[in-house]
This record gives C-alpha cells, structure tokens and sequence, in this order.
C-alpha cells in the first residue's frame, strides 16, 4: 500500500489487531481515524463481544456520525472480529494497524511481514501524515509527568498544543484538525518502547524523527516482553536514531545507560543533569534551574519555588524545561508552569487524609525502582508508611525495593500474583506482611494498622492485568476504596 497520502486509505482494507478499551486510546483512535478516512476497516481483539462491548458501542455511534458529517465520501462500516484473531485478516489486506500493547512476536504480525503488508500504528501514521516538528518523549519513568509538563508550557505559547501518545489519547484524534491549521501547532507524544517499536520505517520513509527528542532515563522494565535488557534498551535509542543534525536530542547525563548512548546522537546534543556541567543543557546550579547554550546561562528560577515535589522529578523539571526551551517558550512562561504544576494522576497522587492518614495513589509505578523513588520520597526511618504492593511480575528484581521497603514501612499489603511472592520471600519476615485478594482489603488492612500522621501508598511495582483491566483501574479502585473510608 502506497502511504505516502491520506486519501489512499479511501476503500483499502486494513486491520487493526487491538481495540481495546480507552476511549481515546491507540486502537480506538486509529479505528476511528481509518473509517472516517474511508477505509475498509477490519478489528480484531481477543477480547469477545461482552468485554468489548462499550468500546463496539462507541466505535458504532462514531461511524453513523461520520455518515452523516461526510455524505460525499464511501463510507465502510467497520467489521468486528473478536475473540480471535484469523490470519486472513492479517495477510489478504492492504495495511495491518498494530495497537501498541501487541507483541510484534505475534504470529499474526508476522505473517503480515512476510507477505509485505505494512505494519503500522497510530502513532507511525501521524508522524507520517504530520509535518510539522513533533517533541517527543520517552523513557522507563518520568514520560508521562515530563510530557505533561513540557506540553503546559507550550500551551503558554500557543493554546492549542496537542499533547498525545502514550497517555491513553492517540494522536490521531487530533491529527485532521491540525492538519487544517494555517500555521504549525505544537505536538507533543509520550511514546512507549512499544511505539516506538513502530516507528523506524516510518522515520525512514519521511527522513527525519522528532523535532525535539527526550530520554528521561532507562531502567529494567517490561522484561517480560522483551528477549533481553539489552532489547529494551535498543527500543528507546529508536526516539533519535532517525534524526537530522539539525534537530535535538536531550539526554539524561545522570543515567549511565543513557549518558553512554551519546556517541550515537544524530542531532544537537543537549544534556539534563543535577551536576552542573559546561555543555549545552539544563541544569541544578547553585539552588537554581539554568538553561545553558552556547555558554550563556538562562536563570529560569530557584528550585524552591517549583511546585513539583520529589527528588524523582527534578529530572523531569530539568528535561522539560530544556525541550521548552529549545521550542522557544518565554523564560517567564515557563518559570509560571513550575510554579504551578503540582503533577499528575495515577503518579504519587494524594488523593485524601481521612483521621490524619495521607493516602497516596502512584498505581503507576509498576516496576521495583519506581516504587523505591516513591519510598525515598514519603518514607522515613520512623517507618510512618504503610504500602500497598505486588501484582504480575515482568521478569524484574525484587531485592532493593525490599530492602528499601523494611527501612522505611512499618507494614505492607500485597496484592495476589507471582511478583507478590518474591516481595514477600525477600521481605523475610523482617516487617509485618499481609496477602489480600483484592484492593478492598487492602485498603481497609493498612487502614487497620495506620495510625495518625501515618501515610498509605498504593505503589504496586507490578503489571495488573490479574486482578484488573490495567493499571488505571488499580488506581481508580484505590481511590473508590478510600472515599468510602
């Protein structure tokens, strides 16, 4: 299939193997996206019918909208194949769109490739039909407040910054209405190793990545899914492997992981730190955020007026504000977004105190550093934390965090999965550990041994898919759970 343009999808017959369940999110909005640009478009999700129920509903309810916006175009009601995949639907088609959360192992995906059907994702489509600079982040922990904190600015400069990716809004939903803006708007997309994953043929094909490159850091994560560290590692070098010399690449110089991918950047280097160094970057510099360039400093304001809490953050603050920079968002602008953003849902989130116990919501810490991070944040030696953990284990290593967890928690509460098992044996009856079967008994456990000025934190370190759809309805179960307190 000729991708080069839009209008080839009119009467191509595509797949898109994963639906899913976010109603702004990869599958639906590269559904959506496909049937409104006249495409004859196959689903296919191992889901059946009832668990996908909603999202058949809402893809419906789109399509008759779109008969009815679009009277002069062909328009093809979509073809819903679930609880199976059928490989005809992935070879004797013009183009496959992969959701993100399908492994590209995938004997489907692979029978694709090896009758040359393209393999696209939502994401691969708007770098292709967007073309205009795109900011993108990536990286084990950190993307999603690092996005949100880069698009705040840009949303100072211009209001209508798109802000997309792998915070459950695919970028196609936005990606005809800017493409009928008179000017270029902002873009910027949190990318997954898995959307990434999508992404090289694509940067091929248009010769250029992202505008603006950004690498938080690089973890063990999602080992699960991949043969090997050194896999996952490769997958976030794709954010800049493409890129021109004219465009930036911002590197964590902090991360060793990271600061030894240098000799590979394709475009102007910038680094992020809390060491201050001489080359162009953002900076910690006696108890202030500074922007260098081309040796001059940009004091953007002391780092005690910054509003975003947690030693974790000041690389996200120091990322951001260097990709905000380079975009060129006003110094004052900038240093008013620091002083305001507080953060986001899902990440170390407090959502209420209830007898003065705090309850914290970071459901999105799903790997074993990223829980440490947070206990090095509300924990101390006087053990005032009660956690919450545990869950599917992908593959990672549980002895740190429970070395971290018996300095500075006075009980912890695991939720049922494989990963709940090594927390527990590595624990070794040091502090006080109780398995529940669900997050109701969890909270109302830690609640039963928490005590005044106590804090509770839901910080699983562990995939979810077990007990609940993902880790969004981990966070938003909390929560319900704690309001009835």
């Amino acid at each position: 299939m000729d991708l080069s343009s839009i209008h080839n999808f009119q009467d191509a017959v595509v797949t898109v193997m994963g639906l899913g369940r976010y109603k702004r999110g990869s599958g639906m909005g590269a559904t959506k996206w496909l049937v409104r640009h006249g495409a004859q478009t196959v689903i296919t999700d191992l889901k059946n019918a009832d668990e996908l129920h909603e999202s058949v509903s809402v893809i419906m309810d789109w399509y008759r909208r779109y008969r009815e916006l679009y009277p002069d175009r062909t328009l093809y009601q979509p073809v819903f194949v679930l609880g199976e995949h059928r490989k005809d639907d992935f070879t004797n088609v013009e183009c496959v769109v992969q959701n993100p959360g399908v492994p590209s192992e995938s004997e489907f995906i692979v029978a694709a490739k090896e009758q040359h059907v393209p393999i696209e994702s939502d994401v691969s489509l708007f770098f292709r039909f967007y073309q205009h600079p795109i900011i993108a982040v990536t990286g084990t922990k950190g993307k999603t407040t690092a996005t949100l904190l880069i698009g705040e600015m840009l949303k100072r400069k211009d209001e209508k910054t798109v802000v997309a990716g792998n915070i459950k809004v695919s970028p196609l939903e936005h990606l005809d209405e800017l493409i009928e803006e008179p000017v270029a708007i902002p873009v910027v997309l949190e990318l997954s190793s898995w959307m990434l994953e999508s992404l090289p043929q694509t940067f091929l094909d248009i010769q250029r990545g992202p505008e603006i490159a950004v690498l938080t850091n690089v973890y063990p994560d999602h080992l699960d899914r991949y043969a090997s560290f050194e896999a996952y590692i490769a997958s976030k070098r794709i954010i800049f492997e493409h890129q021109t010399p004219n465009q930036f690449t911002l590197l964590n110089a902090d991360n060793a992981l990271v600061h030894a991918m240098a000799p590979l950047v394709k475009g102007k280097l910038f680094w992020f730190s809390k060491i201050a160094r001489e080359e162009n970057g953002c900076y910690m510099k006696e108890g202030n955020v500074v922007f260098t360039r081309d040796g001059v400093d940009a004091i953007i304001l002391p780092f005690e007026d910054i509003a975003l809490k947690g030693d974790h953050n000041i690389e996200n603050i120091l990322s951001s504000v260097c990709a905000a920079m380079l975009a060129d968002v006003p110094v004052t602008d900038i240093a008013d977004v620091l002083r305001h953003f507080e953060g986001v849902t899902d990440r170390q989130e407090m959502v209420r105190e209830v007898d003065e116990i705090t309850y914290i919501n970071d459901t999105a810490a799903t790997g074993p550093d990223a829980v440490v991070a947070a206990l090095k944040r509300f924990g101390s030696e006087m053990k005032e934390l009660v956690l919450i953990a545990g869950g599917v284990n992908k593959k990672l290593a549980y002895s740190d965090l429970a070395e971290e967890i018996v300095k500075v928690c006075k009980a912890v509460f695991l939720l049922p999965g494989d990963a709940s098992d090594v927390i527990v044996a590595a624990i070794n009856s040091r502090i006080p550990v109780t398995m529940v079967k669900n997050m109701k008994e969890a909270v109302q456990g830690a609640r039963a041994v928490a005590v005044r000025g106590d804090t509770v934190i839901l910080s699983p370190g562990a995939a979810s898919f077990n007990l609940f759809r993902n880790e969004f309805e981990r966070g938003e179960q909390f929560r319900e759970e704690v309001r009835n307190l």
